[in-house]
């Protein structure tokens, strides 16, 4: 009887144990590729912290905030600071930066060119609807010499603020998700590597252009102030940065994306 009883006690003991790890956990909004995969691979190393990752997937651009800054999820995974920022000076959100991932480089696709020097007179070039987004298609457009900018630094620059477009190019504003489908209706399009990734776009073989390694637009988790510093967001960065995550980016992503840490 002794026996039983000390055993039943163990196991009570462990399922308290048990309980008390999955009860600390964390709902992260993230984009499908390469967000949420990232985010599972890392689950298991979390688990063993005493932290349950819940994964929600989430294929636009303004959900994973909303969300975020109505507590209905616990953090994102899918932006970068300038989205952010513009994000929250528009909606009057205060959403905050925890920790710096990856640079995912813009590129340049065509299913009907072989390099950005083909690009005929009056061509259609698709790019991001969203205002962030799209003054960094237009960066990107200066740097391969396709268009000329006031002032290239510009994040938020417009088509108003092209000062030389020699080939007479039309752009085309299409919501980020969008543009690798319309490849085959334009003559370029600048794409967001999430959305590249999805569509089974290569950045390194398929982009005619892609943007360098020092741009500015870094992915990043994002979260609020009042649960920012928490001990499981901060296991959650830990896990992030860590060199199993590096690998696994640099081995998964194959060169598309460039871990910062």
């Amino acid at each position: 009887m002794k026996k039983l009883l000390a055993l039943a006690a163990l196991a009570w003991a462990m399922t308290v144990n048990t309980t008390a790890q999955a009860a600390d956990k964390l709902v992260i909004g993230a984009s499908p590729t390469p967000h949420a995969e990232i985010l599972e691979q890392l689950r298991p190393m979390l688990l063993k912290e005493g932290v349950e990752l819940d994964i929600k997937v989430f294929t636009d651009y303004v959900q994973p905030n909303v969300q975020l800054a109505e507590k209905r999820i616990d953090a994102n995974f899918f932006q970068h600071k300038p989205f952010m920022d513009e994000f929250n000076r528009t909606r009057g959100t205060s959403i905050q930066a925890v920790a710096d991932v990856f640079i995912a480089p813009f590129g340049a696709y065509s299913r009907k060119l072989q390099k950005i020097g083909d690009l005929k007179e009056g061509a259609m070039v698709a790019i991001p609807n969203d205002a962030v987004n799209g003054g960094r298609a237009l960066q990107l457009l200066h740097q391969a010499g396709v268009i000329q900018l006031a002032d290239p630094k510009n994040n938020m620059a417009t088509e108003k603020d092209i000062v030389a477009n020699p080939n007479k190019i039309r752009i085309k504003q299409l919501e980020a998700p969008m543009l690798p489908r319309a490849l085959g209706e334009v003559d370029l399009a600048v794409i967001n590597t999430t959305f590249a990734l999805e569509a089974k776009l290569d950045p390194n073989k398929d982009a005619l252009f892609l943007e360098g390694d020092k741009s500015l637009f870094i992915n990043l988790l994002a979260a609020r102030a009042d649960n920012r510093n928490s001990p499981a967001m901060q296991k959650l960065v830990q896990a992030l940065r860590s060199p199993e995550s590096r690998q696994f980016i640099l081995t998964r992503f194959k060169g598309s994306l460039l871990p910062v840490f």
